[in-house]
């Protein structure tokens, strides 16, 4: 009888023990970040030829903490959407193939010291995509993630208003944006993560038959038939409005690589000029600047594997420190993962989370 209930003591002592540990892990669950949809206007963005409006979505990420410790102030991380994405995919608002608050909360629920704002600008256009780019068809993108944007969420959030607490990052088109914007504006970041970034370096110089894309490009005359047109073929044209733009050429206030049937090599050499490969030697004193640069890529994303191969050779030519890795993956799959086990430990560990005193 003694044993049985000795038994019995000592299985409900762990039934009771137990519940205030299941009590923590509820509790951990729901301490969540908040997610605001907002939108600026943005002066640099007016009157682009596009049209596009120049009110702007913007999704910000609000750590848990951030409602009631009132008095802190947090790092900003700048992360920017790839070609044919928009913030609102990623940040829950429409069905996407991640969702990033999720992937935040557990990062930041794990180590709270480290947590951050983070901030995606919408920079879907009448093209899709931006370049994140200045030109005079699709606006100033580069500026008014630099400066504008920037301005705005130092003046209406607690943020750590310095460049040793922004760091600016992105997926795809975001991350060829986060290194083209990065290496420009030393002054205003001082970490850099490139997620599988597109764009780095050059195509090979079409030859004959030219590529049906551009031939297809070639063709359409509306925006009613850009609509219907394919990926590769749009991605043209939002390549075209960011680094060959043409204020006398309408509809599209644009120059293709192809006209009437023809190669235009002068517009080539304009896309070529704005590979961020092709002029890392041109930024080199900025980049020095930084405090850290990261980057990565699947194997399985052949193209952008190579680019960044590429990208580590000339940063090791000019002894830059950086982070790089081919991981086992494709443009997408692994993005996620990478973004919690990788980026945001990058982030932690080289942006500044002091407060300065007057806060």
């Amino acid at each position: 009888m003694k044993k049985c209930m000795a038994r019995f003591t000592l299985a409900l002592f762990f039934i009771v023990a137990a519940l205030p540990l299941k009590s923590l892990a509820q509790q951990k669950q729901v301490a969540k970040g908040t997610v605001q949809r907002i939108k600026i206007h943005s002066k640099l963005l007016e009157g682009n030829l596009s049209g596009d409006s120049a009110d702007r979505y913007v999704s910000v990420y609000l750590p848990a903490s951030y409602k009631n410790n009132t008095k802190k102030h947090y790092p900003v991380v700048y992360f920017l959407h790839g070609y044919t994405d928009d913030d609102a995919r990623f940040y829950g608002f429409k069905k996407h193939w991640m969702t990033l608050p999720p992937v935040l909360d557990t990062v930041f629920a794990r180590d709270p010291a480290h947590e951050m704002i983070v901030v995606t600008p919408d920079a879907y256009t009448l093209f899709q995509g931006s370049m994140y780019s200045n030109s005079v068809t699709t606006g100033n993108w580069e500026d008014f993630v630099a400066r504008e944007l920037v301005d705005y969420m130092d003046g209406h959030y607690r943020t750590i208003a310095r460049k040793e607490s922004r760091g600016i990052c992105g997926h795809s088109m975001g991350g060829y944006g986060a290194l083209r914007i990065g290496e420009k504006n030393p002054d205003v970041f001082s970490a850099v993560y490139l997620l599988s970034p597109c764009c780095l370096n050059s195509a090979p110089m079409p030859v004959e038959p030219i590529p049906a894309p551009f031939l297809r490009a070639d063709s359409i005359k509306t925006t009613a038939a850009f609509q219907k047109a394919d990926f590769f073929t749009k991605a043209l044209f939002a390549t075209a409005a960011a680094w060959s733009p043409n204020p006398a050429n309408p509809p599209f206030y644009l120059d293709l690589p192809v006209k009437d049937g023809k190669l235009q090599p002068q517009v080539m050499q304009k896309w070529d000029a704005n590979r961020p490969l092709n002029n890392l030697d041109q930024y080199i004193y900025n980049i020095r600047k930084l405090k850290a640069i990261g980057f990565d890529a699947g194997d399985k994303d052949a193209g952008i594997a190579a680019s960044i191969k590429t990208l580590d050779i000339e940063l090791n030519k000019y002894d830059i420190p950086h982070s790089f890795e081919i991981y086992e993956g494709d443009h997408i799959n692994r993005v996620a993962q990478r973004i919690e086990k990788k980026m945001l430990q990058f982030f932690g560990g080289n942006l500044s989370f002091e407060q300065d005193a007057d806060h």
